[in-house]
């Protein structure tokens, strides 16, 4: 499924879909990312696979923190111009890869209908093991087989199409963040505002912190991942490796 190394994705598509595992996972690593693609006319939904109970820093009770998570991802989705932002509702922390999740995936995909779909990596990372959590990479390889075969054959998830009436969908491209290969760079230095925006939405997540700290960290991690991919060192950048399913 990988390109040659000397193809590039598209400039803009019409609709892209963020497949994740929390919420706030499309922030930290791709929200910049979206707030180019929603300001150059891409509709962006997204999709969160877990409801977040497993996340948070304080005494906030387990029951609370779905409702709570759920909307700091839509303030935080509204930042960067995404409007649609769909819940799986599947339990933080426990994710496995599961025929169900495919076929749940796979609907998304087919009634967003995208030509571009971000998730994570399936690959752990070492030298960065945080990236890696398991619900990240279960999320990633299951949007994979989810884009190929699943979502555009026909006749896997046969329900999906004979009662609920979703053609096969093909996505042209896939876009895994927290990649140990990634391959591409987004510049995000014109909206890394929108990218904080976004960020410090979820307020439950981020605001145990002192007051700049998460800031430097971040835009420490853009500006090296910038230089990497061989931007002037004033930039500010999010990478991914892109795979091309044709």
């Amino acid at each position: 499924m990988t390109a040659p190394a000397d193809r590039r994705p598209v400039e803009h598509v019409e609709r892209a879909l963020c497949v994740l595992a929390h919420p706030d996972d499309v922030d930290f690593g791709s929200a910049g990312t979206v707030a180019t693609w929603t300001a150059a006319g891409t509709e962006v939904v997204y999709c969160i696979v877990t409801d977040g109970d497993a996340g948070g820093f304080d005494e906030t009770p387990r029951a609370e923190m779905p409702r709570l998570r759920q909307a700091e991802q839509r303030a935080a989705a509204a930042a960067v111009g995404v409007s649609d932002v769909r819940f799986l509702g599947y339990p933080d922390g426990r994710l496995e890869l599961t025929l169900d999740l495919r076929r749940d995936i796979s609907r998304v995909i087919r009634q967003v209908r995208p030509q571009r779909v971000l998730t994570s990596s399936p690959e752990r990372m070492y030298d960065r093991i945080g990236a890696s959590h398991p619900d990240h990479m279960t999320v990633g390889e299951s949007t994979l087989r989810a884009v190929y075969p699943d979502a555009r054959n026909p006749f896997a998830h046969p329900e999906l199409l004979d009662q609920e009436g979703l053609d096969a969908w093909t996505v042209d491209e896939v876009w895994l963040g927290a990649s140990p290969r990634a391959d591409h760079a987004v510049d995000v230095t014109d909206v890394v505002e929108r990218k904080f925006a976004a960020l410090m939405s979820h307020v439950t997540q981020v605001s145990h912190q002192p007051d700049g700290q998460l800031r430097e960290f971040v835009t420490g991690w853009m500006r090296q991942t910038a230089r990497t991919h061989g931007l002037p060192d004033d930039r500010l950048a999010e990478a991914f490796h892109v795979v091309f399913t044709s």
